[in-house]
């Protein structure tokens, strides 16, 4: 069995899609493993079989333009192989670049994983800069038709998503979250007294941290707890969440694993900013199916490391991310020509995608 149909079976079994688009799927998965750039025509010039470049490069742009697929079913089964179970911790975030006179601008919902934050909602906004409040409430809305409320452990977000009407929906909807705010937003002191969030700090220590023990009151609203960090650089870490946590600080470093998941899709992996796609349907589906390709890696990467722990360096930091480790095993096993090697190891790491 060649590598392509055993990884159209492993995906016919958890899509509903006909045979054709798994057909397409799983050539595209492995070609895009080799060439790690989402460049279609260099991506073509990978797919297997007897096409032409050419050929395969039309039968890209057919799937973008024409196949539209269950971004529901596709979000179900990137939880099924990331093996992530409620409650979750979702973190929301927002990526941008400029391609010739074109701003590209995804606000993200994923969920947070051990390393990495899985993306499960995506919308592509049509301007540069911060997103609004109704497209923050449309993207949780998504995700709550797939998911009831107390699914979710908390919301994690930067100050971008510090905003009155926003904490409205959260509240309303009853769900927990762990907020970052601006210095200049503003909090009551314990006698109650308005002032600005940045005078919480103003007697703290660098790397010091600062947890109010009293409730505070943001904007005068909302009832909120919050903690502070002093950072080496001077900079404010302020934090608020609307219930009791004794890991603040810890519950919101989470958030950075969306950072490590753009990374991913851009310089560190699969060089999304290099994509010459302009349109936003077209441009979903892409990132869709590299939304796939990056849990592909990590399980790779993650059963590679049971084998053999990444090295540290001596500044504490691994030598490679979990990611990186699986994604260039995998294009090693895929770019080799050997009949004789790599057969089992390829067969293995097809199979982590089987959801079992």
């Amino acid at each position: 069995m060649t590598n392509d149909s055993l990884l159209e079976r492993t995906l016919s079994t958890n899509l509903s899609w006909n045979k054709a688009r798994i057909k397409f799927l799983a050539a595209f998965l492995i070609a895009l493993t080799q060439t790690r750039n989402i460049n279609l025509m260099r991506i073509a010039t990978h797919f297997s079989g007897r096409a032409a470049p050419a050929s395969s490069y039309k039968r890209i742009q057919h799937f973008l333009r024409s196949f539209d697929f269950s971004f529901t079913e596709l979000a179900q089964l990137l939880i099924r192989v990331m093996k992530l179970t409620p409650p979750f911790v979702i973190v929301i975030d927002r990526t941008e670049w400029k391609f010739g006179s074109t701003w590209h601008n995804i606000l993200t919902l994923s969920l947070a994983g051990e390393d990495v934050a899985v993306p499960i909602l995506w919308r592509f906004l049509k301007r540069k800069g911060c997103s609004d409040d109704a497209e923050r409430e449309m993207i949780l809305g998504d995700f709550l038709k797939l998911f009831a409320a107390s699914d979710i452990k908390y919301v994690c977000a930067d100050r971008e998503f510090g905003s009155v009407r926003w904490l409205e929906f959260l509240t309303r909807e009853k769900i927990s979250y762990r907020l970052r705010i601006k210095a200049n937003h503003e909090l009551t002191d314990k006698r109650g007294k308005p002032i600005k969030a940045r005078k919480l700090l103003q007697t703290a220590r660098d790397g010091e941290a600062v947890i109010c023990r009293r409730w505070r009151k943001l904007w005068g609203i909302y009832r909120v707890c919050v903690t502070g960090r002093k950072r080496s650089d001077g900079e404010l870490l302020i934090l608020i969440r609307n219930e009791p946590s004794p890991e603040m600080i810890a519950e919101y470093w989470r958030r950075w694993q969306i950072e490590t998941l753009f990374g991913c899709l851009k310089s560190r992996g699969f060089d999304l900013e290099e994509t010459h796609l302009r349109d936003s349907e077209r441009l979903e589906k892409l990132l869709g199916l590299l939304a796939l390709a990056i849990c592909w890696s990590w399980l790779a990467g993650e059963k590679l490391c049971q084998r053999k722990p990444i090295a540290v360096k001596k500044h504490g930091c691994r030598a490679k991310s979990v990611f990186r480790v699986g994604l260039d095993y995998l294009e090693q096993v895929f770019r080799s020509v050997s009949p004789f090697t790599k057969t089992q190891a390829r067969t293995a790491f097809i199979l982590i995608l089987s959801c079992t």
